[in-house]
């Protein structure tokens, strides 16, 4: 699960509200949705978040009052605004009372070979300098010499070989870390695991996950 705290004005640290969401994801690892609740200490209720959801990666502005946490941290701040518990992971998807749904379409035949795969997977929001060295190691990006890439890195990896690229989507506006595979004769679950760390990686940066897409 993704946790965020949500604050009153841009560049205020006390969170007013979290926001728990999940994304759904089709076999194939590709989004079909994203699951949340969000809770606010003015009613200490949950309510659905669909609509929250949507800002967030849409309205820039609000997205200066987003701040992606880990459960640890939502769980402290949850106490803190009077919520007591944070329930488990478990508890929390009782909550979720609404889904976004993301499009979703068969992938397009880009050509590749037999048993690739490509992969998007879309960030909104903007990297600054730190943010964008500590992405750089975290997905242990060489440079590439492409102007459009900031950097690329390889490894194999439960028989399947990966290489992926952290590119930037016009001036401020997304982000995203295009994987490719081929697949071996191991168990595809490795492409669900390496999607999830990347992911995870970005989004710990300050961005927040739009959407995984496949276009091979």
């Amino acid at each position: 699960m993704d946790y965020y705290l949500i604050s009153a004005r841009a560049g205020d640290r006390s969170p007013a509200g979290l926001l728990v969401e999940e994304f759904v994801l089709c076999e194939d690892y590709t989004a079909a949705g994203i699951d949340g609740a969000e809770w606010r200490p003015e009613n200490r209720a949950w309510s659905s978040s669909a609509e929250l959801s949507r800002a967030i990666r849409a309205d820039s502005a609000l997205r200066g009052r987003v701040t992606p946490v880990s459960r640890q941290e939502a769980y402290d701040a949850f106490a803190r605004l009077g919520g007591g518990e944070l329930p488990e992971e478990a508890g929390l998807r009782t909550l979720f009372q609404e889904r976004r749904p993301l499009p979703t379409s068969a992938p397009l035949n880009l050509g590749g070979g037999s048993g690739a795969r490509r992969y998007r997977i879309l960030f909104a929001g903007e990297l600054g300098t730190d943010g964008l060295a500590r992405a750089r190691k975290a997905l242990r990006l060489e440079p590439t010499g492409d102007p459009r890439v900031v950097g690329a890195a390889s490894a194999d990896s439960g028989g399947h070989g990966f290489t992926w690229e952290l590119r930037r989507i016009g001036a401020g506006i997304a982000w995203c870390v295009d994987v490719t595979v081929r697949l071996g004769s191991g168990p595809v679950t490795a492409l669900g695991a390496l999607l999830h760390h990347h992911r995870q990686a970005i989004r710990e940066q300050g961005l927040i996950p739009v959407t995984i897409e496949r276009f091979a």
